[in-house]
């Protein structure tokens, strides 16, 4: 085959470099609640003050820019109040140029498209790589018209880009937006209104070693109370020494709560951030540490128990579980997910299928799962795909870097190492050489599930197609030779058939040695039969 791209090397993915866990804060009284609020909207109107700040130095931002901006704060807040408020506005910056860059990347490209296809007569075919003409004259104005107004803004994206120059929407562009569709988002305006303050709130503070409990300003002892340094306009709330308010509420992490206890009692840093759900009233505070990252385990020794291949899906996980060998175990897994509605049940069905996935791999003995290093950055634009919206809508929805967050962090919990493959043809070469040979009466191999062998072999070092078989009149079965992947030491998987007593003829049943061992004899012992032949003595002649 030609036109093949160079297939890239397997990895092993690298563990976590941190670790998040959330609980609720119960039992919160209406005065907590409100000092909770009155501080939030204090420093939320701090850190949009900052952002401000920050977005109109752009790339002229220096550090003494910055120690400016954190001494301004500090009086309407405290010294850590205020570098952490300059410390998030730093990332959300730096998180809305890389957005800004990937935005003027996907411009560029559908630019670059549309101007190859216009190039093209109408009407003509394409090849692999490279889509033809546009199907019709009409087709072909509607796309030049567009070019123009993708050029005017690549242009304007440009400039902005050059300039250092972002946008940045604090609460979110997307519920900005909903403001002007609220009968479809069936919001009223109050409850917008609530959802818009909640979201511009600021209720974080990053942990601290050495101090007490790991942070100053959000303090959660091993007990569970919760305590928060007061900004200095607010200090008279204060119920506590040191202008401290201490919620009545107490807090209590199921999840690596041993964990994070273990680290408080040492005061070693802890990042906090509280916030309000607007949609079930609850408040919640989440807990955030840095932890050494895992070493890398060597390849050999990750798949010493063999691998489960994975292959992603738009509604499923296609695993199938592979040996040492390359040879495909027992039948194939799916683990399905429903990825409709809002974000957070997305994320809880994406977890509850990677529990699964896990638990079975747990159970099977295997140390390594091998998953295909998706992006599909490139590949889900308009242009590329044109009239296939339903395809760009697929490719859309799947949580490819979600998923592999999750992934990388649940198994380093349970010490399985995750191996990453190259995407490349693995589904065109799975169902081509795997999905009809384990495909029987009893079971239906789809092309996912043949996909995910090409995964797990890739992973392995082997090739993805099965091993050629010989000429016909060396193959050892009448239906074909068996052409699966396998060592000498493995009996169970390609070994001598059972020995079957009695002539190997068509006209002989195979049993036929047996039958006539357990037969009854026809024959009395001893006596002679009359069917026994006997030689007659020789004729001697003169």
């Amino acid at each position: 085959m030609r036109g093949l791209r160079e297939i890239a090397a397997s990895f092993v993915v690298p563990g976590p470099s941190g670790v998040a866990v959330r609980t609720r804060i119960k039992q919160l009284t209406p005065a907590d609640e409100e000092v909770l609020r009155l501080v939030g909207a204090h420093l939320g109107a701090l850190a949009g003050r900052d952002l401000k700040a920050r977005c109109r130095d752009g790339l002229e931002h220096e550090a003494e820019a910055w120690a400016v901006r954190k001494r301004e704060l500090t009086p309407q807040s405290s010294a850590r109040w205020a570098g952490s408020i300059t410390k998030a506005t730093h990332d959300q910056w730096a998180l809305a140029r890389r957005g800004a860059l990937a935005h003027l990347q996907s411009l560029e490209a559908g630019v670059r498209t549309i101007r190859h296809r216009l190039s093209l007569p109408v009407g003509s075919k394409g090849a692999k790589r490279a889509p033809g003409g546009y199907r019709s004259r009409r087709e072909w104005h509607a796309k030049a018209r567009r070019l123009r107004v993708l050029e005017d803004r690549l242009e304007r994206e440009r400039a902005d880009w050059e300039a250092g120059r972002v946008q940045v929407v604090r609460g979110g562009k997307r519920l900005a937006r909903t403001r002007h569709h609220l009968p479809c988002a069936q919001l009223t305006e109050g409850g917008w209104r609530e959802r818009w303050e909640a979201a511009r709130w600021f209720l974080q503070a990053d942990g601290e070693s050495g101090k007490r409990y790991g942070n100053e300003t959000i303090r959660i002892s091993p007990s569970g109370e919760v305590s928060i340094r007061l900004p200095a306009p607010l200090r008279h709330l204060a119920n506590a020494p040191h202008g401290r308010y201490v919620l009545t509420g107490r807090v209590r992490f199921a999840h690596r709560g041993q964990e994070w206890a273990d680290r408080i009692e040492a005061n070693r840093a802890v990042a906090y951030r509280i916030h309000y759900d607007t949609d079930r009233a609850r408040w919640y505070v989440t807990a955030s540490w840095q932890i050494p990252v895992s070493p890398t385990v060597p390849m050999a020794a990750a798949l010493a128990h063999g691998v489960i291949g994975v292959d992603m899906n738009a509604d499923h996980l296609a695993a199938w579980r592979l040996d040492t060998r390359g040879n495909p175990v027992g039948d194939p897994r799916r683990f399905f997910y429903d990825l409709s509605g809002t974000a957070d049940h997305r994320d809880a069905q994406v977890r509850h299928a990677l529990t699964r996935l896990l638990h079975w791999a747990t159970s099977c003995g295997v140390k390594a799962i091998a998953v295909e290093d998706l992006d599909f950055t490139g590949e889900k634009t308009r242009e590329k795909h044109g009239q296939k919206k339903r395809f760009r809508q697929l490719i859309s929805g799947m949580p490819t870097s979600r998923l592999r967050t999750r992934l990388t962090s649940m198994a380093d919990a349970t010490g399985i190492t995750v191996i990453a493959v190259d995407p490349a043809y693995t589904s065109r070469w799975g169902a081509q050489h795997w999905q009809k040979p384990l495909t029987s009466t009893t079971r239906t191999t789809t092309r996912h599930d043949a996909a995910s062998i090409a995964i797990g072999r890739r992973a392995q070092g082997y090739p993805i197609r099965r091993r050629t078989a010989p000429p016909r009149t060396h193959q050892s079965d009448g239906c074909g030779h068996r052409t699966l992947q396998t060592g000498p030491d493995s009996p169970g998987r390609e070994g001598p058939r059972p020995r079957i007593p009695g002539p190997r003829t068509r006209s002989v049943p195979p049993d036929t040695e047996r039958t006539r061992a357990t037969r009854k004899p026809n024959t009395v012992r001893g006596a002679r039969s009359e069917q026994e032949w006997v030689q007659d003595s020789l004729l001697l002649t003169e």
